[in-house]
């Protein structure tokens, strides 16, 4: 989406190349500085949380998108996505991680990716899909969507990894869920 669509949604709104292509850098810029810090942050506050804030951080942008106009608007929008982002990717992983014994921890967070890294080619041909039949703004919204809930999903369903992670290890006085 963010490759495909919005540059076709922002191109659509009447922007110029070159502010098409600020648009476009913000989101990984923030992303690749802000992981930085959440995947440290993780291992002290917990995967679940950040999981969760990161989906619907990534939704909220998502929907302020299609909600506003103007340039202003979109660069406030891609920095919170590549905010929400940084909070998710590395944090996957971690809980990935977290799980799996350290027999086959590096197979289990590979059959990780390959699910991940499928998913952004089924994800790019049903963006392709839904904007061919509902329009750019509206497979920008559906996604936005699916995002927010698959937030909800981890919310309900997922249990805190670090907290299993800590207790394997013996360490679970220091955990911070413990604290709490």
């Amino acid at each position: 989406m963010v490759w495909g669509l919005f540059p076709l949604f922002f191109a659509g709104a009447h922007l110029n190349v070159e502010q098409i292509g600020v648009l476009a850098a913000i989101y990984p810029g923030v992303w690749g500085v802000s992981q930085l810090v959440t995947g440290a942050l993780s291992d002290r506050l917990g995967r679940k949380g950040m999981i969760v804030a990161g989906m619907w951080i990534q939704a909220a942008a998502i929907f302020l998108v299609v909600l506003n106009e103007g340039f202003a608007y979109w660069a406030l929008a891609m920095m919170l996505l590549g905010l929400g982002t940084a909070l998710v990717y590395p944090t996957l992983l971690a809980a990935v991680s977290d799980v799996a014994h350290p027999d086959w921890r590096a197979s289990a967070v590979g059959v990780y990716r390959l699910w991940r890294d499928g998913g952004y080619a089924v994800g790019a041909l049903l963006a392709g899909v839904l904007a061919d039949a509902l329009g750019v703004t509206w497979a920008i919204a559906a996604i936005g969507l699916l995002t927010f809930l698959s937030g909800g999903i981890v919310l309900v369903r997922m249990y805190e990894t670090l907290l299993a992670k800590a207790a394997a290890r013996g360490t679970l006085a220091t955990c911070p869920e413990r604290k709490a």
